[in-house]
C-alpha cells in the first residue's frame, strides 16, 4: 500500500506543478486585476470561464475518460498509440465545428449567458472552448504514460505565457473582461499547438482511418458518452451558482463569489492533483482485493489532508481576503469556508467514479449527478431569493456543499454493490468531528480582526494535530511508515546536498581532481 501512496502523491504532485504555479500567481495577481476591473466585469469573465469547461465536458463526449481507462487494458504499443490518435482526432474535430457555429452566434450567445450584447467577449471564450478541450486530451496523454517533466514543462509554460498575456491586456491595454479571457485562452493555444509536435506520433486529424480505428471509437463512446450527463451535472454544479448570481441576483454579488472561488483555489489545486493522479493508479491495480484496501485508504487520507486545509481557510478567510484582493472585495470572505469544503467534497465524490469505472458500469454516474444539481438548484432559490435578501453568496456556497453531500450519498448507494469498498467509518466521523469542532469553535471564540486575531487562530489549528494523535486517529503502521518517509525524505536531502557541494566545490576549483 506504501508504494501506491507514494505514487499517488509524486504523480498528483506533478500534476499539481502546473496548478501549484497557476493558482499562486493567479492569486498574487488578483490585487492587480480586482485593482483595474469591476466586479461586476470580473464575475462575466470568471462566469464565461465556468461554460467554457462546462462546454467542453459536453464536446469530449467522453473520450478522454474512455482513453484513459481502455489505455490500460493491455500493453500493445501499436493498439495504444492507435486509440491515441482516434481520441485526439474526435476531440479536435468537434471542438473545431462548435468553435464555429458558436463564432457565427457570439452576440446571441453573449445576451443568453450574461444578459449583455458583447459578441468579442463570446469570441474569447469561443478561443478558450477550443484550446481548453484540446489541452485536456493532450494532458491526457501525457499522464497515461506517466511523463511527468513533460507535463510539468507544458503546463509551466502555459502558466508562464497567460501571466505575460493577461498582465499586457488587463494592465496595460486595458482590455477588461476580454484581456482576462484571451490571456489565459491564447496562452493555451500555443500549448495545445506545441503539444500536437511533441505527441505527433499519436496525434491525428483522420478521424476514421481504417476498420481498428471505428472499432476503438465506438468502443471509447459505449464507455464515455454515459460519462457525460454525470460530468456535466457535477461541473453544473459550479456553473449554477455563478450564472443564477450573476443573472437573477446582482452582479457585484457574482463578483465576489469569484474571488472567493479564486482564493478557494488552495483546497481546489490539491483536488485537481488527485483528479489527475488517480484514475491512472485506480485503473492500473488488476487484484480487486488490492484494489479495495487502496480505494479505502486513499480515502481516508484525502480526507486527512483537505480538510485540514478546509478548516484553516474557514477561519484565516478574512485575512486571506483582504491581503489578495481590493477592499470593496472583502465581503467574498463569507463564502470561502463552503466553497473550500465543496471542493473538498468533490474529491470523495471521485473515489466513486473510480469505482463505477473500475466494474465498466458509468450509467450509474448520471442519477447521483442530476439529484445533486437538483438539490444546489433548490438551495439556491431557498437560501439566495432573486428578490435580494437571503443569506447571499454565503447561501450560494452552503448550497454547492449540500448538493455534494447529496450526490455522495447518493453515489454510494449505487456503487457499494458494484465494487465493495470496507471505507473507515469511524476514522472519517472522527476526522469529520475534529475538524469542525475546530472550525467552528474558532470562529466563534476568537477575534474576527487584527494581527492578534491572526496568531490567535493560527494558533489554535494546533489543535487539529493534537487532538488526532490524543484520539489515536492514526495506526501504529501508520506511525511507523510517516517515519520511515521522514527519514528517506532527509536521506535523500541530505544526499543532494553532498552532490551539490561537490558541484560547488568543483566549480570553485575545476582542477582539484587533476
Amino acid at each position: 500500500m506504501l508504494g501506491y501512496l507514494k505514487r499517488l502523491i509524486s504523480t498528483g504532485a506533478a500534476y499539481q506543478f502546473g496548478d501549484i504555479v497557476a493558482k499562486g500567481l493567479a492569486l498574487l495577481t488578483l490585487p492587480l486585476y480586482t485593482h483595474h476591473l469591476s466586479p461586476e466585469a470580473y464575475g462575466a469573465a470568471e462566469s464565461l470561464l465556468t461554460a467554457v469547461i462546462l462546454a467542453s465536458i459536453l464536446l469530449r463526449v467522453g473520450i478522454g475518460e474512455a482513453f484513459i481507462r481502455f489505455y490500460f487494458d493491455d500493453e500493445d504499443t501499436e493498439r495504444r498509440e492507435r486509440i491515441a490518435r482516434t481520441a485526439t482526432a474526435a476531440v479536435a474535430w468537434t471542438t473545431t465545428l462548435a468553435a464555429l457555429v458558436a463564432l457565427a452566434f457570439a452576440g446571441e450567445l453573449s445576451h443568453l449567458l450574461l444578459n449583455i450584447h458583447d459578441p468579442l467577449l463570446l469570441d474569447c471564450a469561443v478561443l478558450g472552448l477550443w484550446a481548453f478541450t484540446n489541452l485536456e486530451m493532450a494532458y491526457a496523454q501525457l499522464r497515461v504514460d506517466a511523463r511527468a517533466r513533460a507535463y510539468v514543462l507544458a503546463s509551466g509554460a502555459n502558466v508562464a505565457m497567460t501571466v505575460l498575456f493577461t498582465v499586457a491586456l488587463v494592465v496595460f491595454a486595458h482590455q477588461g473582461a476580454r484581456g482576462l479571457l484571451l490571456g489565459n485562452f491564447a496562452a493555451s493555444t500555443v500549448v495545445v499547438i506545441c503539444l500536437w509536435w511533441v505527441l505527433r506520433r499519436r496525434f491525428s486529424l483522420r478521424l476514421l482511418a481504417d476498420r481498428r480505428s471505428v472499432t476503438d471509437l465506438r468502443a471509447m463512446l459505449r464507455f464515455g458518452l454515459p460519462t457525460v450527463p454525470a460530468d456535466a451535472s457535477v461541473y453544473a454544479l459550479q456553473v449554477a451558482d455563478r450564472f443564477y448570481l450573476y443573472r437573477v441576483y446582482s452582479h457585484n454579488a457574482a463578483g465576489l463569489y469569484a474571488v472567493a472561488i479564486k482564493l478557494a483555489t488552495v483546497v481546489f489545486v490539491a483536488v485537481r492533483g488527485f483528479q489527475y493522479a488517480w484514475p491512472p493508479l485506480a485503473y492500473s491495480i488488476e487484484s480487486d482485493e488490492e484494489a479495495a484496501r487502496l480505494y479505502s485508504l486513499v480515502t481516508t487520507y484525502y480526507a486527512l489532508a483537505t480538510g485540514v486545509v478546509v478548516c484553516a481557510v474557514a477561519l484565516l478567510g478574512r485575512w486571506m481576503v483582504s491581503l489578495l484582493a481590493a477592499h470593496r472585495f472583502f465581503d467574498a470572505y463569507r463564502a470561502l469556508p463552503w466553497l473550500a469544503l465543496g471542493w473538498a467534497l468533490y474529491g470523495l465524490y471521485l473515489v466513486f467514479v473510480a469505482i463505477a469505472g473500475r466494474a465498466r458500469v458509468t450509467s450509474r454516474n448520471f442519477p447521483a449527478a442530476a439529484a445533486g444539481l437538483a438539490v444546489n438548484v433548490a438551495l439556491l432559490v431557498l437560501l439566495v431569493p432573486a428578490a435580494g435578501a437571503g443569506l447571499g453568496i454565503e447561501g450560494a456556497g452552503i448550497a454547492l456543499c449540500g448538493a455534494y453531500a447529496v450526490m455522495l450519498a447518493v453515489m454510494y448507494a449505487l456503487t457499494r454493490g458494484l465494487f465493495k469498498v470496507g471505507f473507515e467509518w469511524r476514522r472519517l466521523v472522527q476526522l469529520a468531528v475534529i475538524l469542525a469542532g475546530v472550525a467552528v469553535s474558532g470562529e466563534l471564540l476568537l477575534p474576527t480582526h487584527g494581527l492578534g486575531g491572526l496568531a490567535s487562530r493560527i494558533a489554535w489549528l494546533a489543535l487539529v494535530p493534537g487532538a488526532l494523535l490524543l484520539t489515536r486517529f492514526f495506526h501504529p503502521h501508520e506511525r511507523v511508515g510517516a517515519r520511515a518517509l521522514l527519514t528517506d525524505g532527509h536521506r535523500r536531502v541530505n544526499a543532494f546536498r553532498a552532490r551539490h557541494g561537490d558541484v560547488e566545490a568543483y566549480a570553485e576549483d575545476p582542477l582539484r581532481d587533476v
